[in-house]
Order: C-alpha cells, then structure tokens, then sequence
C-alpha cells in the first residue's frame, strides 16, 4: 500500500511538473515575459521546492509542492507587480528628464540668437 502511495505521489509531482514547464513554455512562446511573471515564475518554482521539502517532511510531497507553488506563485506576482510598477515609474522619469533636456537645448539656441540679433544692432 505504501509503494502505491508513493508512486502515486511521485506521478502527481511528475504530472504537476509537466504542467507547470507546459505553461512556461507557452507562457515563453507568446514574447518575452514581463517582471510580474517572472516573479511570479520564480515565485511558484521556489514555493513548489520548498513546498515539496516541507511536505514530504510530512510525508506529502505532492501537495506540499502544490499549496507551496500556489502560494509562492501569489507572492512572486506581487513582488513582480511592485518591481515592474517602478520599473514603469523610471521609464517615464527618463523619457520626462530627456523632454526637459531637449526643452533646455531649445532656450538655449534661442537665447543665443537673440543675443546674435542684439549685437548686430
């Protein structure tokens, strides 16, 4: 009974696994992935291995990798939301900070061709 049990453990963990890489690889197929799903990635494979740890601790590998991926998979995506939240505050500093760089430069010529004007009367 308990051989049943552990190879039946060690499907769930083998299937769970596919569908897990099966939906990166899609995931990975549509572009390149954004910061919250990197996160999010990151967090789900690292709460499912430590999930697993815990589990099989316990003597559930299969479901300590299932309620670790799922609760490492919200955690991720919100530290992925936050970090692509900032990245996306920092673009628009930079294309802010390159809009007053141009307006300078456009003061600047005009204040020299008034001051071109001025000596030539």
């Amino acid at each position: 009974m308990l051989i049943k049990n552990r190879a039946a453990n060690g499907l769930f963990a083998v299937a769970a696994s596919a569908l897990l890489a099966g939906t990166l690889v899609m995931g990975c197929a549509a572009g390149a992935l954004t910061t919250r799903e990197k996160g999010a990635g990151i967090g789900a494979l690292g709460g499912a291995a430590a999930g697993g740890i815990i589990g099989s601790a316990v003597r559930h590998p299969a479901a300590g990798a299932a309620i670790g991926g799922l609760l490492g998979l919200g955690a991720g995506a919100l530290i992925g939301d936050q970090l692509q939240g900032r990245d996306n505050q920092a673009v628009q500093q930079d294309q802010e900070i390159q809009r007053n760089q141009l307006e300078v430069e456009r003061q600047r010529a005009e204040l020299e061709e008034l001051r071109r004007r001025k000596s030539e009367y």
